[in-house]
């Protein structure tokens, strides 16, 4: 899966855009740990109102987002979730510059990472653990997630002295 974020991240860096990887994707690429990734999650800039925001104006470049997504051979499946499907792989687009609001990490303290020629970002493990502990208050997540986000918790408490 890290690969095909890869692709994706390269094709996003020709639109201006240096995205991040978020969720349990981007956990395993710090950790490297198996946190069983079902899907891709990537945040770029948008709307910092965030899901308040209209669907077809919370993510920026949304227009040109879909367009390298399709030529990806994805196909939009929801908009209000801004999810992509191709072949059984779910990929989400979510809005970074919520974050600061969110869970106090500001996205210009994301460590950046360049593989083949993608760049883009991921939070390390001190920031993964103020989203998930922030996620962990989402009544709506817990119930999703069959509380998942408590086990990656632990995880990263359990290795602070390595954040």
């Amino acid at each position: 899966m890290i690969n095909e974020f890869i692709r994706i991240a390269k094709q996003l860096n020709r639109i201006g855009i240096c995205p991040v990887l978020m969720g349990s994707l981007g956990l395993e690429w710090i950790t490297h740990q198996d946190w069983q990734a079902r899907d891709i999650d990537i945040h770029v800039p948008g709307d910092s109102r965030g899901w308040q925001a209209p669907d077809e104006d919370r993510i920026y470049q949304w227009d040109e987002i879909m367009d390298v997504m399709q030529q990806l051979g994805y196909v939009l499946v929801d908009l209000h979730e801004h999810e992509f499907q191709r072949e059984g792989l779910s990929v989400e687009f979510g809005c970074i510059d919520t974050l600061p609001d969110f869970a106090g990490v500001e996205p210009c303290d994301l460590p950046q990472y360049q593989v083949e020629e993608a760049r883009f970002y991921v939070p390390n493990q001190a920031q993964y653990l103020a989203i998930y502990r922030a996620s962990s208050q989402d009544s709506y997540r817990n119930e999703q997630n069959n509380d998942k986000d408590f086990a990656k918790i632990s995880y990263l408490e359990k290795n602070r002295n390595e954040l």
